[in-house]
């Protein structure tokens, strides 16, 4: 009997090459992602409350760790789970430790910051040790990846941990070298090693769609932030309005990305870092921007909109731009449509300059949200026209 139930139910993880073929995004990955909702929340409403430079840096360590977390569970998944029960007990069990880490995200840059480190390091030791089972299916001609892979998760693990016995200011500048390093080492290792089985790791359809998810998560704390910006303000036509301009922010980044980046491949060779790194300073930029408006509304009478606040909203708008442009960079359609694709990156990359301009004038808050949304519309529109004027608009859509 109990043969029989491993042989239904407690099924081994799929071994690397072992593709799913046509596999789509399931409710358990669409529920996992959820949890993230509230991680990214609490750190956002952090964020939200102390719009300094130092309220940056905290949140960017955050941020970046939260991230890091989510793209190693989100790679599991695609590759190497399975619709049985024994996936299912493990997902789950990331959850209950991610609800965890979200209690202590909001203040992981002060007290918290142990209790966050150690939560972070026990999921990474127990995400760690799915990829170890995957090893073990593996043939040896995986060895060296999956050895240099959960050697890296072995240190992230020993260097989170021992972050928890650090000063608070000590621990978040640990955390932004260590996730500095954990880029550039990954970038490094997987240029020089992933050769002949890149194809196996290139990045499906179902995982573009997680990654199209994540961006829908962040957008909505721009929505959060948003909706409680004018919550806790008092609420006359000229907070209401910044706080609508505010909005339509988070929805000229969407219009952005899913017009020239969702649901589309990357290269067949060489470009599937830097389309999964890339989303990061996406994500982030997002997510930033969303927690600074709350302070746009805030101050939504001033003059002129405070100088921090200026900045973080105007520098997240403009990371996040040049962010897409490298996103674009590695995608099969900027190849294939190259007259559409390199205009618009100009504009794009113009669009970010202007956003900065923006944050050194300081203009009112409801004429800084205008300006911002105006920028970004007018991308929009150009790049609109270019693509009437290809011979085959249908062609450059996704999926064509």
């Amino acid at each position: 009997m109990f043969s029989l139930f491993r042989q239904r139910f407690w099924l081994p993880p799929r071994a690397h090459g072992d593709a799913e073929v046509d596999r789509t995004v399931s409710f358990l990955e669409l529920f996992y992602d959820l949890v993230y909702v509230v991680v990214i929340a609490r750190a956002a409403h952090t964020l939200a409350e102390h719009l300094n430079w130092e309220g940056v840096i905290e949140f960017a360590a955050v941020f970046a760790l939260i991230w890091i977390a989510w793209l190693n569970g989100t790679l599991y998944y695609d590759l190497h789970g399975r619709p049985d029960l024994r996936t299912r007990a493990f997902v789950f069990l990331q959850m209950l430790l991610l609800a965890l880490l979200a209690v202590f995200a909001a203040d992981a840059g002060g007290e918290d910051g142990a209790a966050f480190a150690v939560v972070y390091a026990l999921y990474m030791a127990v995400l760690g040790w799915f990829w170890y089972t995957v090893r073990r299916q593996d043939s040896e001609e995986y060895n060296t990846i999956t050895f240099r892979y959960l050697a890296g998760m072995v240190l992230t693990v020993v260097v989170i941990g021992l972050s928890a016995f650090l000063e608070d200011d000590t621990r978040v500048m640990a955390w932004l070298i260590f996730v500095g390093a954990w880029l550039i080492a990954s970038i490094v290792v997987g240029r020089t090693s992933f050769g002949g089985i890149e194809q196996s790791l290139a990045p499906s359809e179902s995982m573009v769609e997680r990654f199209g998810l994540f961006i829908i998560i962040v957008l909505g704390e721009v929505v959060v932030g948003a909706v409680t910006g004018m919550s806790d303000a008092e609420r006359t036509a000229l907070t209401i309005a910044t706080g609508m301009l505010g909005l339509m922010i988070g929805f000229a980044f969407w219009w952005t990305y899913f017009d020239f980046v969702g649901r589309r491949l990357p290269k067949p060779q060489g470009s599937m870092l830097q389309w999964m790194y890339s989303h990061l300073p996406i994500t982030f930029g997002i997510a930033a921007a969303g927690a600074a408006i709350v302070g746009l509304i805030e101050h939504a009478h001033d003059a002129r909109t405070p100088t921090a606040t200026a900045w973080i909203i105007c520098g997240s708008v403009a990371v996040g731009l040049c962010a897409i442009v490298a996103t674009m960079q590695s995608l099969e359609a900027w190849d294939r449509f190259p007259s559409l694709y390199r205009p618009v990156a100009v504009a794009i990359i113009g669009a970010a300059g202007v956003a900065l301009v923006l944050g050194w004038l300081r203009p009112a808050p409801w004429l800084l949200a205008m300006a911002l949304l105006a920028t970004l519309m007018a991308v929009w529109i150009y790049a609109t026209v270019q693509w009437l004027r290809l011979d085959d608009p249908e062609a450059a859509l996704p999926g064509s």
